[in-house]
């Protein structure tokens, strides 16, 4: 459709409030007209198809062909979230200059050097026999309700109407090409332990982030972790960030793990612990936070599928569901996907690097970017045998690309799931997560038969004779050879425990031959959920629910107990001692204990231990400390004196911390008055006060840390970046009585009903009924929306 510009970069602003105050058809009044429309003509469609809105915003979508309910879905992702979806295709292409202009430009190239560009026919077959007819259905079902909104252009979503610029047609192609927006690892690990190394050896890595397995780590021959430029990753994060819409600022990479910040829960309760008899499965993904959600619910029912759950809303089908024979849920498993390689650059032809006993010649290309209001502008892309080149050191005679996993067919996030929703047993469960490639998943299984198992899944590569920790040289010294076939991945099925959890933590069998990976995250969240569901033989849906918003910090209670028996004459030290000794680590919402507690160990424990172990150039490389290490460390420490007054004299200082955060007395201080939630469009930073306020949700007061099942990851300004923002938990066999929560709301468009409706559910941790039956939807229906064929 026709793209145009409203005005130059530093007019945007100015554009973006004259454009909301002179719209001719209001959001709400154009939201409202396109909820009163129940039915639409439907180029592409077969046979009618039936929507069923049910009264929290889920579409239960009635199709008689499997071809026709992708098409349906497609079209009603459009209708519900087509700027969220419009944003990401746009990012992920490298298309955002056409319509944003030319500061985007240097992100568009990024965002070009990581899009599959292999082989499509492998590229189809890798997701199974439909996946190629799922994806054009529903890029079908995306274009016919932007020609819809062609036809109706008071009905056009108000983000296209401030930025001022039409939504595009999609193609099949795209939604697998994009790779970057999904969740590999650990490039920025082995950015950040090679500068930790070069300035203070490779073991004070360790207290950034403990490996498990335990191993040392060792400098690849060949490699100088000093010689790294300080921006190397800069290409790679403006590949893999979203949408900034203020200064275009790169967001900061974390040092510790990316899954650290974005991590899940999920498990599994065989039927001889449940109150019914019927096995209970649960899952609570954790992602950065935003409005709307990273997830949509939808249920699809067409001849020979019949799933309900949770996917990106960019993508056909569900991830995360049921169908009427099985459920399942995801975590991340942390196979190690990425290395970043150097090569030495001949210094008389930096388009030739040395490989081998020879010089080999970088693989380039051009390709234009269409840029808003402006030239299009030539951009080069560079590629070695191992992937994209992401820096160049001209001074050095050095180059840096990343190889990933994700440039291998089959590896577009969650698109492996067109395999397993419509999956009948354990078997063909199994069948279909054999080849997964991305992300990395502990999945969980139940089925009506009253079997439960875990399937981890992903392409994990074979690395010759070097660990993946660090980066190294691309001569040929250091190659993949492979992937390991995915039948060697580790599983369970039914063991005798009666229960599985999982919660990115590490969970190799002992003795497990295989170097997956080495980065797990902090095994709290999953020791606690385990401790619950270990001590229950009635587990019930409730129960469950309950367990997803528990927030009790395993962390708290081993770093309070360190504080027994302590005193200071200090008075704020003395009050602290008081007001944590005895705490059982609940870190709830109007917890003072708490509120003391994170601002002790954020912002005053913990960079005072990196201190007391590090030299000081690697202190703020490490930032905050990998806490396995951390309380390892001070719970058998070498000097208890020295410990002590470490603990003591932190303590003393986070209590005056406080005091200015929320005032002298401590009686009134609550952990959600310092921890807030607020999910943010990618439009606030860019749209006058008002406009934002209408855009964003919350803010909500929050309890919780990283470290607890319901988990909660913050910032410096305790404003919390991701969690849970999708729960599931399915009473498998009766379906009906399942259930789950998005937030903010199933909609993305600001005016509907639905775009907030969930927010404060979620906050509460409260729930709605995920229904399956025909039955039940109807009886909880909102509205209905037919669908015919155009003709």
């Amino acid at each position: 459709m026709t793209r145009r510009r409203l005005g130059t970069d530093k007019r945007l602003l100015i554009v973006f409030v004259l454009t909301s105050i002179l719209l001719s058809v209001t959001p709400a009044a154009a939201t409202q007209l396109n909820r009163d429309t129940g039915h639409f003509r439907v180029p592409g469609l077969q046979q009618p198809v039936q929507l069923v809105m049910d009264r929290w915003g889920v579409p239960h979508i009635y199709a008689q062909s499997v071809a026709d309910v992708f098409l349906a879905q497609g079209f009603n992702a459009a209708r519900e979230r087509l700027f969220q979806i419009d944003l990401w295709r746009r990012r992920g292409l490298g298309q955002l200059s056409s319509v944003l202009g030319p500061s985007y430009v240097e992100q568009d190239r990024a965002a070009r050097l990581f899009l599959y560009r292999g082989d499509m026919r492998r590229e189809w077959d890798s997701y199974g026999p439909g996946a190629e007819l799922a994806a054009t259905r529903f890029t079908q079902g995306i274009n016919a309700y932007v020609d819809w909104l062609g036809r109706h252009p008071e009905a056009m979503p108000e983000e296209f109407r401030i930025l001022g610029y039409t939504p595009d047609h999609w193609q099949a192609a795209d939604i697998v090409r994009i790779r970057s927006h999904g969740l590999t690892r650990n490039l920025t690990s082995e950015v950040a332990r090679s500068k930790v190394t070069c300035v203070a050896g490779a073991a004070a890595d360790r207290q950034r982030v403990a490996l498990m397995p335990k191993r040392d780590i060792v400098v690849p021959v060949g490699f100088d972790p000093c010689a790294l430029p300080d921006d190397v990753l800069r290409v790679f994060q403006l590949a893999t960030q979203e949408v900034k819409f203020a200064n275009g600022q790169i967001r900061a990479l974390p040092t510790q793990p990316d899954e650290a910040l974005e991590a899940s829960n999920n498990w599994v309760v065989a039927p001889q612990r449940t109150a019914t008899g019927r096995p209970i499965l649960a899952n609570d993904p954790h992602r950065v936070y935003s409005a709307p959600s990273l997830r949509y619910i939808s249920h699809l029912v067409a001849p020979g599928m019949n799933v309900v759950g949770a996917n990106e809303p960019f993508l056909p089908g569900v991830s995360i569901g049921h169908n009427e024979n099985i459920a399942f849920g995801l975590t991340i498993f942390p196979i190690d996907q990425e290395d970043l390689y150097v090569y030495q650059l001949d210094p008389a032809d930096h388009s030739r690097y040395r490989y081998g006993d020879g010089w080999e010649r970088i693989r380039t290309s051009t390709e234009k970017i269409a840029v808003a209001g402006a030239p299009a502008r030539q951009v080069e892309l560079a590629y070695t045998r191992h992937g994209p080149v992401i820096a160049v050191d001209e001074s050095r005679h050095l180059a840096y690309a990343v190889r990933t996993a994700w440039l291998q067919p089959g590896m577009n996030p969650y698109y492996g799931s067109q395999k397993y929703m419509t999956a009948r047993n354990f078997t063909e469960f199994t069948d279909a997560m054999r080849d997964w490639g991305a992300p990395t998943e502990n999945q969980v299984y139940a089925d009506v038969r009253g079997n439960i198992g875990w399937v981890s899944g992903g392409m994990a590569p074979i690395r010759r004779g070097y660990d993946g920790l660090m980066p190294v040289p691309g001569d040929g010294r250091y190659e993949w050879n492979g992937f390991y076939n995915g039948d060697i991945l580790p599983r369970s099925y039914n063991p005798t425990e009666g229960f599985i959890a999982t919660a990115n933590q590490f969970n190799l069998p002992p003795g497990y031959p295989y170097p997956l990976g080495f980065e797990w995250t902090n095994p709290a969240r999953y020791t606690r959920i385990a401790d619950v569901l270990s001590k229950t033989t009635h587990e019930s849906v409730a129960d469950s629910m309950r367990l997803q918003g528990d927030q009790v910090s395993l962390v708290a209670q081993r770093m309070v107990a360190l504080l027994a028996g302590l005193s200071s004459s200090d008075p704020d030290t003395a009050a602290a001692l008081r007001l944590l000794i005895g705490w059982d680590g609940n870190e709830s919402v109007d917890s003072a204990a708490a509120a003391l507690f994170e601002v002790w160990r954020k912002r005053h424990l913990g960079p005072a231990y990196v201190k007391s172990v590090v030299p000081p150039k690697a202190v703020p490389l490490i930032g905050q400390p990998d806490l396995v290490t951390m309380l390892d460390t001070l719970e058998h420490p070498s000097d208890i004196a020295a410990r002590n007054a470490l603990l003591l004299n932190t303590l003393g200082e986070a209590y005056k911390d406080v005091s200015k955060l929320l005032g002298p007395d401590a009686t009134t201080w609550q952990w959600g008055r310092l921890q807030r939630t607020t999910f943010a469009h990618p439009l606030a930073p860019a749209v006058d006060e008002q406009t934002r306020a209408r855009l964003n949700v919350g803010p909500f007061p929050r309890g919780g840390s990283e470290h607890t099942v319901n988990a909660s990851s913050y910032n410096a300004n305790f404003e919390q970046t991701a969690g849970p923002s999708f729960r599931m938990v399915l009473d498998v066999g009766n379906w009906d009585a399942s259930r789950a929560v998005n937030t903010p709301g199933q909609s993305g468009r600001p005016g509907d009903p639905h775009y907030r409706d969930l927010a404060g559910k979620w906050s509460r941790t409260e729930y709605f009924p995920l229904l399956y039956s025909r039955t039940a939807v109807e009886r909880n229906a909102e509205r209905h929306i037919m669908l015919f064929p155009a003709n």
